[in-house]
């Protein structure tokens, strides 16, 4: 299923979000270092620090060839990865920023984090288009769904709230977390929404509805990220428990679980980011042990 390919060492601290690069073969981590890190998945190795920053990075975004960059300060950077430079720096949050989405039919990005507000950005000028309030707490994660209709944001209250993208009108609240929602994401085939949270669970709710249709006890401890295979019916799990789980997209079973508990190679602190790369051959995972891990699709 998933085996240890390699692993890339060189941050210095926490690692808390990775990207792929439009370029193929090509990923972007960053966290609680100076810099954004550009990676090589063809020689499993450093490349460059890409961008330079002021604050720790709690999120990144790519759309098209530009790379939007959240930071702990609330400022987002914009930056331009065929020019190789600095485009824009997007202020209006006074808190950190934990996530980042585009709808691209609007050309318009969205933002949100420690301020419990959804920023509005135009993709066009990077001007500010329209902010609300959505939480006087921590809105941790942002998914869109597959007709960029409806927006769902993870709030620090367990609840997640739908948006109507048209008007960005609250549709609908969806109650069933104890905890923090932390990770959110649509089923590719857009039939369903999956939540992960403090609470360790992960919850499914079929769309148009909204109606929970399952609930797995995930995790030990929070679940940081859902992330679906490119191509193939599985989707991976990370959480604060130090371990990455492969399920069943279809079946929703359990396929792999990779820990040090389990004997298996695997981080040794949390684990806050998985992506697969653009050809699914690879699934990259990093956290608090500094550590970005390569684990090859068998």
């Amino acid at each position: 299923m998933l085996k240890h390919l390699h692993t890339l060492s060189g941050h210095q601290n926490p690692v808390y979000t990775l990207i792929n690069s439009p370029k193929e073969g090509y990923f972007f981590s960053a966290g609680n270092d100076k810099g954004v890190v550009e990676w090589s998945l063809e020689t499993m190795s450093f490349v460059k620090v890409l961008v330079p920053v002021q604050s720790s990075v709690y999120a990144m975004h790519c759309y098209e060839n530009m790379l939007f960059i959240a930071q702990r300060s609330g400022l987002i950077l914009v930056f331009d990865l065929e020019e190789q430079k600095l485009k824009a720096t997007l202020s209006h949050h006074k808190k950190g920023v934990f996530d980042l989405k585009t709808l691209a039919y609007k050309q318009e990005l969205l933002s949100t984090g420690e301020d419990g507000v959804v920023a509005v950005w135009s993709l066009n000028d990077f001007s500010l288009l329209y902010h609300f309030q959505v939480f006087q707490d921590t809105v941790r994660t942002i998914a869109v769904s597959k007709d960029e209709k409806e927006v769902a944001l993870g709030c620090k209250d367990g609840i997640i709230r739908i948006y109507n993208s048209e008007d960005y009108s609250l549709s609908k609240e969806l109650n069933g977390h104890k905890f923090a929602v932390t990770a959110l994401q649509y089923t590719p085939d857009g039939s369903q929404l999956i939540s992960g949270s403090r609470d360790a669970q992960l919850k499914f709710w079929s769309l148009p509805d909204y109606e929970l249709v399952n609930n797995i006890p995930a995790h030990m401890f929070s679940v940081y990220a859902v992330a679906f295979h490119p191509s193939l019916p599985y989707f991976a799990t990370c959480s604060q428990d130090k371990s990455i789980k492969i399920w069943g997209s279809e079946d929703l079973k359990l396929y792999k679980i990779m820990s040090l508990e389990k004997t298996t190679p695997g981080h040794f602190h949390s684990i806050n980011k998985l992506i697969w790369s653009t050809d699914g051959k690879y699934l990259i995972s990093t956290g608090d042990d500094r550590q970005v891990m390569i684990w090859e699709l068998i």
